[in-house]
């Protein structure tokens, strides 16, 4: 623009090539913001906005914060989803002519902060790369302040949101073909709390985008790197690390691998089912206090923080693996003293991952080295501790622990022990490591002395008896004089300054010292700074060994915690079988039982497996501890696949593939959903992607729709899931529809149990234990008075149960059921006119004995034993139900 200002027209030009950023553009000791970036910054973050002449008709809206509390400021806006472009003075504004030379030196994103003020120490803050080719999403991560990459690929919307949800990015870059491809981009921000931006289609560009891998890792091919599977995935990699390199401006040589990763390397765990188990968080509060993370995590360290959480959210399916982790932690059960002494170590050990990623970024302060050689000093004795122990995991981790003594021996003959944050200022270097400082130090040190000698000759000379040698850095060195003693000044006295009451002056020796010693200090600062550079970088050159210890010590920080966790609380290590028997004695729900006074908690036992014992229909009132029980179950499943030990007396658990898990349903009106809306699109995600080998846990299937809609699709869904022929697999199955009890006997592999109820007068009491058989009854009433209903209403709802007690539903289910069987059919779910037919006999009664014509035509002469103990079972139990 004509009349702009060559400054206004330098910063217009920089924002041009940085439009979707806020530029911080800096100027003497702030950096500022002009026209539409001065105003969104002065609203988010309450800071005056005022205005500035740059040759335009009217003054530019301006507003600055101060280059040293930039980092405050820079969080606040990247927190709030805005990129923020730095243009830095690249030249010293006394020496430079002209315009002083500016240059965007890092654009700050959600994905890319490093600051650790900004960043949650406990958890990754990763940038997602999704790129979408028509039939598959390429998919990289990468966490930029410990390094960390991975890449990976999947084939539907549904396994791409698990991922999402597994690494809660807080920005993802995509193509412009992820807009199309049927995700709700919008219900993704609103969902994960993240940024999501399309790049231009260079950024993935196949060839360039192997081009960029190849460059950084320095392969000749990716298949070094275990990246041949992953076309898509290596798309989105190297769209991830051009951006990084366009945003960080900087080598990235800390990110030194690339993991590539099938989803099936892990027991998948979709969103549903991370919600429902309440792993990270609690479902309704989101806090960290009665999740399984909470039970858990007693780790020492940062970085092992950031890896139990890892464990968590991917279980193992390998058992070789998880008995891997089984006997490191029993080693360090049965090694007390040991375990604690480790764990002493590891407590001032600072966050490795991250100093070393600072370092790496040339942003790490002396501190952070002092903090990073304080950590060093800890290693040799852990590993010292850990060459006592004999698992193959603990041995493993001890090889990959570098002590890095050598390193720690250069930071602490380098820098001094409580050094400044700023690096300019000197105060940085210990005497003793460079031999040029230490001359520049004594020269200043000396000044001072020569200064003082200086003051005491002048006053004996001039009989000024209160002359001072004095300094600021307006005028440097002088000698002050008060007016009273003003006559008494020599002629070799230049006057530098007059004050009210004094004069300031100068002579040929004082300029003399002052240039030996203003000159020293400055060379001082200069030489530290540069020898602060020389050791960061020399540390930074060591980035593999760094980030391999710090593994090492994270997985060490996970195993003694999860050793302590499972001491402290009482766990079992369990067995691990391929056979798909899970057969837990008295387990008990981790969380609860913590929540819980000390006990409380009632233990119960489960057992499932592939062939006889599929799935159990689990019957009694609500608030009894049904959906306790059934969690309890799938949390010890995958704890055992974690690897750590379980809360039960005895553990044989079969590895899943997978756990699903519908409990409870709200509506989703963001998206249009209603309760029942969600509750059939999470049954029908499990029924089309179960196996045999996963554990199911469906909590009240057909609820939120009429009773014989409701009834219908729950016995559907029982009968699918458990035929070997379409499903097959281990499933806990509650439900208030009692009618499904009948399954028992008439489909293999079902049966029934409920929650033990005690009833005194009027009122029951949950015995909280789950006991074989179908309950007798629902007990809503009851629940509902333990709720506080209205005594007028319990009353009421006893009258209308008097009246509707004669509609037998249960009943009519099992004649249909077993009229089905009569004609050869399958037992199955009522069909249409069948449910017409239950409608209409709502109030019926029932005539037929069906019971005594089957006793009457069974054929005893021609039944085993135990085929007679059986049908004289199932016939019992269908009597008990036709008496509810």
């Amino acid at each position: 623009m004509a009349g702009l200002s060559p400054m206004m027209a330098h910063y217009l030009e920089t924002k041009k090539e940085y439009p979707d950023c806020i530029l911080l553009y800096r100027l003497g000791d702030f950096y500022e913001m002009f026209f539409e970036d001065a105003v969104t910054v002065s609203r988010e973050l309450e800071i005056t906005l005022t205005g500035k002449e740059c040759g335009l008709e009217e003054r530019a809206p301006m507003c600055g914060v101060p280059h040293h509390a930039i980092e405050t400021y820079l969080n606040r806006l990247v927190q709030k989803g805005f990129k923020v472009a730095i243009a830095e003075q690249m030249e010293d504004p006394k020496q430079a002519k002209g315009l002083v030379k500016r240059e965007v030196i890092r654009v700050v994103t959600p994905g890319t902060i490093t600051s650790a003020q900004a960043l949650d120490e406990t958890r990754n803050n990763y940038l997602m790369g999704i790129v979408y080719l028509g039939e598959t999403y390429g998919v990289a991560v990468t966490d930029i302040s410990t390094g960390d990459f991975l890449v990976t690929q999947v084939e539907s919307e549904r396994e791409l949101t698990d991922e999402i949800n597994k690494f809660a990015p807080s920005e993802i870059i995509c193509n412009e073909a992820f807009y199309v491809s049927g995700v709700d981009v919008e219900e993704i921000k609103h969902r994960y709390h993240t940024v999501v931006s399309s790049l231009d289609h260079h950024f993935f560009s196949d060839e360039a985008c192997r081009k960029v891998l190849k460059e950084h890792y320095k392969v000749g091919t990716l298949t070094g790197l275990g990246l041949e599977d992953y076309d898509t995935g290596v798309i989105a990699a190297g769209a991830v690390m051009e951006y990084m390199y366009e945003t960080q401006k900087n080598s990235l040589s800390h990110i030194t691998t690339i993991t590539p990763y099938s989803t099936g390397q892990y027991m998948i765990i979709d969103t549903s089912t991370r919600r429902n188990l309440e792993l990270l968080e609690t479902l309704r509060e989101k806090q960290k206090r009665g999740s399984l993370l909470w039970v858990l995590d007693k780790t020492k360290t940062a970085m092992g923080a950031r890896m139990l959480r890892t464990y968590i959210e991917q279980p193992l399916i390998q058992k070789n693996e998880i008995i891997k982790r089984q006997d490191a932690i029993e080693e360090l059960n049965m090694n007390y003293i040991s375990r604690e002494e480790i764990c002493e170590y590891l407590n001032p050990i600072y966050d490795l991952e991250r100093i070393i990623g600072r370092i790496s970024y040339k942003t790490a302060n002396p501190r952070d080295l002092i903090s990073f050689k304080n950590s060093l000093e800890m290693l040799p004795y852990i590993k010292n501790i850990l060459k006592e122990f004999n698992s193959d995991l603990l041995k493993e981790l001890e090889g990959k622990l570098d002590s890095l003594e050598d390193l720690k021996d250069y930071i602490d003959r380098a820098i001094l022990e409580d050094p400044p944050i700023t690096i300019r200022e000197g105060g940085i270097i210990k005497e003793g490591f460079h031999e040029e400082a230490d001359k520049l130090r004594s020269a200043k040190t000396e000044g001072k002395s020569w200064l003082a000698q200086l003051e005491s000759r002048e006053k004996e000379k001039t009989g000024i008896k209160n002359l001072k040698v004095k300094f600021n850095k307006v005028f440097g060195y002088y000698f002050e004089v008060t007016n009273s003693f003003k006559e008494l000044v020599p002629e070799y006295f230049v006057r530098k300054q007059t004050l009210a009451n004094a004069e300031r002056y100068t002579t040929d020796e004082l300029k003399e010292l002052e240039d030996i010693i203003m000159g020293a200090e400055d060379k001082l600062f200069s030489l530290e700074y540069q020898l602060f550079n020389e050791v960061r970088d020399g540390v930074a050159g060591e980035v593999l060994r760094i980030q391999q210890t710090a593994r090492a010590i994270a997985g060490i920080d996970v195993l003694t915690s999860l050793s302590s966790v499972a001491t402290k609380n009482n766990y079992v290590k369990p067995e691990i079988n391929e056979k798909g028997m899970i057969d837990i004695k008295n387990g008990r729900h981790p969380v609860v039982e913590k929540m819980l006074r000390d006990d409380l908690f009632v233990s119960n036992d489960t057992y499932l497996d592939n062939t006889k014992n599929r799935l159990s229909i689990i019957t009694g009132p609500n608030m009894a501890g049904k959906s306790t029980y059934m969690r309890q179950t799938a949390l010890i499943v995958l704890m055992a696949q974690i690897g750590c030990f379980v809360p039960a007396d005895n553990a044989n658990i079969g590895i899943c593939d997978r756990i699903f898990t519908r409990v409870g349903a709200s509506d989703d009106l963001a998206s249009g959903q209603s309760t029942f809306m969600v509750e059939m699109t999470e049954v029908a995600n499990i029924l089309r992607n179960a196996t045999k080998n996963s554990l199911i846990v469906l909590d009240e299937i057909g609820r939120g729709t009429s009773t014989f809609d409701g009834l219908s699709i729950a016995w559907a869904v029982v009968e699918h899931i458990s035929s070997l022929k379409l499903l097959g697999a281990k499933t806990l199955f509650a439900t208030h529809y009692h009618e499904l009890t009948e399954l028992e006997g008439t489909i293999s592999g079902v049966y029934n149990y409920c929650i033990a109820v005690k009833e005194q007068g009027d009122d029951i009491v949950f015995l909280r234990k789950i006991v074989r058989g179908g309950a007798d009854k629902s007990y809503g009433i009851q629940v509902a008075k333990l709720a506080g209903v209205p005594d007028s209403v319990i009353i009421r709802a006893k009258q209308l149960l008097l009246e509707l007690s004669d509609a037998d539903i249960t009943a009519k289910a099992k004649e249909i059921a077993e009229g089905n069987a009569s004609k050869g059919q399958h037992k199955s779910v009522p069909r249409p006119d069948e449910v017409d037919l239950l409608q209409m006999s709502l109030f019926d009664t029932v005539k037929d004995d069906d019971i005594i014509k089957e006793l009457g035509d069974l054929e005893l002469g021609n039944m085993t034993p135990i085929d007679a103990l059986n049908t004289l079972y199932r016939l019992q139990t269908k009597l008990k139900n036709r008496w509810q």
